[in-house]
């Protein structure tokens, strides 16, 4: 099987999410993991972004 790469790469454990989303009580629709996926992508691009901004290479969590 072929290694993901870049966006379409899942950053998100989906059976912890769905635990946890059931240990709240609640159910988890099918479309959750892409939508998560997407907000954490997107996070990480705008983090890379700042640093490089910032003149770094390196991602720092002030970043986030």
């Amino acid at each position: 099987m072929a290694k993901k790469s870049g966006k379409n790469e899942p950053f998100v454990v989906q059976s912890k999410v769905r635990s946890f989303i059931k240990s709240l009580k609640m159910k988890c629709a099918s479309d959750v993991m892409d939508q998560l996926n997407h907000i954490v992508t997107w996070h990480i691009e705008k983090g890379c972004n700042r640093a490089k901004a910032n003149g770094r290479r390196t991602v720092r969590a002030t970043d986030f």
